[in-house]
């Protein structure tokens, strides 16, 4: 259940704070506080605590200090929160390719992965309403990656968008489902386990009526699969989905531009077509030439007359 909104504070003191724009707070009076220590603070109370946990006084309680001096640097939880969203995406995940060298699908799974992983690791941001989020340098650091890794794909800009909401949703929802569950069982005190089995007496009765056929024909292991194989069949079809679209997005700019030309139909260089002009003329001034010295027509390699060309000057 989400419990906390993002960009809920006073946004443009959050922004200062996410991007250092801002006055520096006078020193507190525990000597070594600084905002980082107060959000990492903050994270770390979030991952063992969850969300519900937070707030000014246990983040104080946490670093040792009086809640008060917290508010010199940041004033309140709501802005507190927008800082450790930035500040979770910022942690190293793992390596990052060149999104240019590496094509687009390895930095959209890369892309994936580390959204898995910032789950698993930060559960409590599945209970956090980011429909408006406040982007910060770690937000932007993130979708400059994975946009570079969508350059050259022939997508419009607008749609390079909707693949990377595509993305996520899907990361997010499995995720989601896994974190769930695994509440659920912590919650109630009862194993997924002994939850179905409480169902298996009417269900049986159920499936022996005839009425679900295709229900009562699967195999007793259907719905043992874990979270990551759902996520791993997942993210391999979205991302062979992907593939044919960017494909079929290919081939229709091919087709707008003409067949035959180099990288999709694009115009030739520059210095091809000052090659071609400068071969024409070199031509014309030798049938020129041979007219006034001879008097006669000059005659193309055909044999037939030249005709004089129509040569434009650039």
């Amino acid at each position: 259940m989400t419990t906390e909104h993002s960009g809920d504070g006073d946004v443009s003191r959050s922004l200062e704070l996410l991007w250092g724009t801002g006055d520096r707070p006078s020193r507190g009076p525990k000597p070594g506080l600084t905002l980082h220590r107060i959000v990492t603070a903050a994270v770390a109370v979030a991952d063992t605590e969850g969300i519900g946990a937070l707030s000014m006084r246990r983040v104080a309680a946490e670093l040792g200090v009086g809640t008060m001096s917290l508010y010199r640097y940041v004033p309140g939880k709501a802005e507190l929160l927008d800082l450790m969203l930035d500040e979770v995406v910022g942690i190293d995940y793992g390596p990052r390719p060149d999104p240019g060298a590496a094509g687009w699908r390895a930095v959209l799974e890369t892309t994936a992965r580390g959204i898995w992983r910032l789950h698993q690791l930060h559960p409590w941001l599945l209970q956090v309403d980011q429909a408006r989020p406040l982007l910060g340098p770690n937000a932007l650091d993130s979708l400059e990656f994975t946009l570079g890794g969508l350059a050259g794909t022939g997508l419009t800009d607008q749609e390079k968008v909707h693949v990377l909401v595509a993305l996520d949703g899907f990361v997010t929802g499995t995720a989601r489902t896994q974190l769930n569950s695994a509440r659920a069982e912590q919650r109630t005190g009862i194993s997924d386990e002994d939850f179905w089995k409480a169902q298996e007496p009417i269900l049986s009765e159920v499936m022996a009526s005839g009425r679900y056929p295709r229900m009562a024909a699967l195999s007793e292991d259907a719905f043992a699969g874990s979270s990551e194989e759902v996520f791993e069949l997942g993210l391999r079809s979205l991302l062979d989905g992907f593939a044919r679209f960017i494909e079929e997005r290919g081939r229709q700019l091919g087709e707008g531009r003409g067949e035959g030309a180099a990288d999709l139909g694009a115009p030739a260089e520059e210095g091809e077509r000052t090659g071609d002009l400068g071969e024409e003329r070199e031509r014309t001034g030798g049938l020129c030439q041979e007219r006034e010295r001879t008097g006669k027509p000059a005659e193309e390699p055909d044999g037939k007359p030249a005709q004089k060309p129509d040569v434009k000057e650039s």
